[in-house]
């Protein structure tokens, strides 16, 4: 999936001149390709999306606590074990949240845990039934493990759920309650008071402790009105020192682009770099009808899309096309408020591979499918065979290796020349200097005919040129 537009107002490369321009202090921070933000011109590249590749199904939900509305799933890495949290629902039973896990990512197990009695047994994996009438719901649980190195040990997992309040002089409306757990299995309540109450959260609400801002995160759904007098579903964010007295919710912001439906969020830091948010939410599209399939539906079409931020307000949409399509199955192109919705958070499963999850077949029952993508492997910089190249803005690092994360053709190739900030070549780092650079890796550093020792230019704002040929490069950081 190209951007052919996504620098249109960019110059041609070659020798990019600068006028006084501030230079970006990226430290050694790794630099996806999920936006344009580094790139001052370019050349014959593009931005090319590039979407998770299906693997196997990995849990059909139909056990008899399961059902045709399970949903909402939450995967969590917890060192070497991997967890799924997730919604069970038939269309008569009363919803539950539930947990598999897993060693590999591949293979999951419903642990007996023996906490919750069904229809007589206490044989299952369930951990909590919701008590819509009395208090809250099991709808959406929505379960992080906090890293925040002062939570007590009580409270190491956290989590936010639906659940009903009555303001005073007002009527009884949805509102959202803290959880906490000390093993991410038993579960209890924080305090009886919700701890947000302004949205729908009709949805999955997620939240997360933020590293690098301290601080912790929510995002909640709720309507919200476009420019042109519609009504989609919408984010709001809030943010928190303790987890129980939060900020005023408020819109992000998508910038200049449509505003469209979106039924979850799946917002969270990526991995591999905390500093940058990625998102995946589900794309509801109701006014569509359900293309080839059977008379059980609900109208509506759904698939997913990658958004990405680096303040966890503004949202970057330079990919407005798809990046989860229903596909071929029929029976993924109805019951849109359920089909094709990602799991929230990604799991590392493999050295160079990240695994992401998503629900097809909602009402059929539902099952989980894995998908995988390389490490940072969202989106890359794309030249084709014919070449192409960019320029980044003035960028300021510490470290002295500069590593890549590329992949081109037998044919293909990268280069990559430092210039200063004025768009002159430095001296033992000029393109020819370069070392022509070919293959498929994660972390390959380059090296220039003196050495590839870039300390001496450390802190002082530098330009990098990349000449490509039939490559696609996804990440680059400056390292140690």
């Amino acid at each position: 999936m190209l951007k052919s537009n996504f620098l249109a107002l960019l110059t041609a490369c070659a020798g990019a001149a600068a006028t006084a321009e501030v230079p970006i202090p990226i430290a050694s921070h790794l630099q996806l390709f999920v936006d344009a933000r580094l790139i001052a011109s370019s050349r014959g590249t593009q931005l090319r999306q590039h979407p998770p590749q299906p693997r196997e199904v990995v849990l059909t939900l139909d056990a008899p606590w399961e059902g045709p509305l399970s949903g909402y799933v939450t995967m969590m890495q917890d060192g070497d074990l991997f967890r799924m949290y997730y919604r069970g629902g038939g269309e008569t039973t009363e919803e539950v949240v539930c947990m598999a896990t897993s060693r590999d990512g591949v293979r999951w197990e419903r642990p007996d845990l023996g906490l919750v009695e069904f229809k007589k047994s206490k044989a299952n994996n369930i951990l909590l039934r919701g008590q819509r009438k009395a208090y809250w719901e099991a709808h959406n649980f929505t379960p992080f493990k906090d890293t925040n190195p002062a939570a007590p040990a009580e409270s190491r997992y956290k989590a936010l759920t639906l659940g009903r309040h009555t303001p005073p002089g007002g009527d009884r409306q949805k509102a959202l309650l803290a959880m906490h757990s000390p093993d991410g299995v038993h579960w209890k309540h924080i305090r009886a008071e919700p701890v947000i109450t302004k949205g729908s959260f009709d949805s999955q609400n997620t939240a997360f402790w933020d590293a690098t801002r301290r601080e912790y995160v929510a995002y909640v759904r709720d309507g919200r009105t476009t420019p042109d007098g519609r009504s989609v579903r919408s984010v709001l964010r809030a943010t928190s020192k303790d987890f129980l007295n939060w900020t005023e919710p408020v819109w992000l912001d998508f910038g200049d682009s449509t505003l469209e439906q979106f039924y979850v969020n799946n917002i969270a830091p990526y991995p591999r770099e905390p500093s940058l948010y990625l998102g995946f939410p589900m794309r509801f599209v109701p006014e569509r009808k359900t293309v080839g399939a059977d008379a059980r539906v609900v109208d509506g079409v759904s698939d997913a899309v990658l958004i990405s931020s680096r303040d966890g307000l503004r949202f970057d949409r330079t990919f407005m096309e798809a990046f989860l399509r229903p596909g071929l199955d029929a029976q993924n192109w109805g019951n849109a408020h359920g089909n094709n919705t990602p799991a929230w958070g990604l799991l590392t499963t493999t050295t160079n591979e990240l695994s992401l999850y998503w629900n097809e077949h909602y009402g059929a029952p539902p099952r989980i499918r894995r998908g995988t993508l390389r490490v940072d492997g969202f989106a890359s910089v794309n030249a084709p065979f014919a070449g192409g190249e960019f320029v980044t803005r003035p960028l300021t690092f510490t470290g002295g290796k500069l590593v890549l994360n590329y992949s081109t053709s037998a044919v293909g190739s990268v280069r990559v020349e430092l210039q200063d900030a004025n768009g002159l070549p430095l001296d033992g780092f000029k393109l020819d200097d370069s070392a022509e650079i070919y293959g498929d890796e994660t972390a390959r550093t380059v090296a220039w005919k003196s050495s590839p020792d870039l300390a001496r230019h450390a802190g002082k704002p530098v330009r990098l040129r990349v000449v490509m040929k039939d490559a696609d490069l996804f990440s680059f950081r400056f390292a140690p």
